[in-house]
């Protein structure tokens, strides 16, 4: 292609100057000679445009732009093969990640130049995979073991009940409602796994709505359990117009103000706060409870992740709540940030788009 180009340029250029010589004028240059006699002969040269000469120089033009346009192929694709030679190892090496080894990076050393930022870019996105993958393995095997248990324990509760011949009815009866529990508690998990997939998938509906109506309606249905455990509650609820899916702001709020509540102490307080300005509709919720460092509020937002060390299913709850609810916010292209409070406890600012 670039030796296309140079010879139709060459071809341009030759015409042009064909073109110029062609209409150049004739000069008539009038000088006086003295003769012997004292006298001046006028004697006329004429200087005359386009010769015969002129085809020679056109076809000579032509044979040199026709030997540099070869030439020109030759030397384009030595330097154009010498050019594309780090793209050439990036196609390699980008070939060669698969899976199992996303570990693995191009490493493009060189000049800042086109190509190395097209292999640090690629880097940045096998880096985003590499976690992204490390996070799937993570979550399906935490909710392997999360499904594991219960199994497992529902089966002793059987083995055990049917290895007793003696059994009474009201032994049988209190094996039956463990295992109602333990059925609950695995309900509870495959619908807040339902719920995180959908969150995940993006948003099904865009409908208009207030988010201190809804954080009214939360309140109003955990006010039993606030109550039950001696807890302070403030609300300041200021509109907040959202545009989403309803469904999943709301549980969005239960996870919020379920997580305040179970995770405190008897006689602490919990806050939720809405409101708003042009552009962003924003959403408190703060509680007392044990200290967290800052260290651990990262992982809280992470699948089965609970506050402490142990792994075990505590009040029914699987460490999914935030998960989901970080899950629901980016679905809405919202912004979430936790930080401990002073004192022990957790604060989570949900920031979200305002309803126009």
């Amino acid at each position: 292609m670039y030796s296309g180009l140079f010879l139709l340029l060459g071809t341009a250029v030759i015409a042009l100057m064909f073109i110029l010589v062609r209409n150049s004028t004739s000069v008539s240059v009038a000088q006086a000679v003295p003769n012997g006699s004292g006298g001046d002969v006028q004697r006329q040269i004429v200087s005359v445009g386009p010769s015969v000469g002129d085809a020679r120089l056109l076809a000579v033009s032509w044979l040199a732009l026709a030997v540099s346009a070869v030439a020109s192929a030759f030397l384009g694709w030595f330097a154009a093969g010498r050019v594309l030679r780090p793209l050439r190892q990036m196609t390699a090496g980008a070939r060669a990640i698969t899976a199992g080894n996303l570990h693995q990076r191009l490493a493009v050393a060189g000049p800042n130049d086109e190509f190395k930022q097209l292999g640090d870019t690629i880097d940045d996105l096998l880096a985003r995979l590499e976690g992204a993958f490390a996070a799937q393995r993570r979550f399906v095997a935490n909710a392997a073991h999360e499904l594991r248990t219960p199994l497992t324990l529902e089966r002793a509760l059987l083995q055990v009940a049917l290895a007793d011949p003696n059994a009474s009815a009201a032994r049988l009866r209190a094996a039956c409602e463990e295992l109602l529990v333990t059925g609950r508690n695995q309900e509870r998990l495959l619908e807040a796994l339902l719920t995180l997939a959908t969150s995940e998938r993006g948003l099904q509906h865009h409908d208009a709505f207030d988010l201190a109506r809804l954080a009214q309606d939360a309140t109003e249905a955990a006010r039993a359990e606030i109550e039950r455990r001696r807890l302070n509650l403030t609300l300041m609820l200021a509109p907040a117009p959202v545009r989403g899916d309803r469904a999943l702001i709301e549980r969005l709020i239960a996870n919020l103000l379920d997580n305040a509540v179970d995770h405190n102490h008897a006689g602490g307080w919990v806050q939720v706060m809405t409101g708003a300005d042009s552009e962003r509709a924003v959403l408190r919720v703060a509680n007392s409870g044990p200290a967290i460092s800052s260290d651990e509020v990262d992982r809280l937002f992470e699948p089965f992740q609970r506050g402490g060390a142990e792994r075990t299913v505590a009040n029914g709850h699987h460490g999914l709540g935030l998960s989901i609810v970080r899950a629901i916010v980016l679905a809405h292209d919202g912004e979430i940030d936790a930080e401990p409070e002073l004192g022990g406890g957790l604060v989570v600012n949900v920031s979200l788009p305002a309803a126009p």
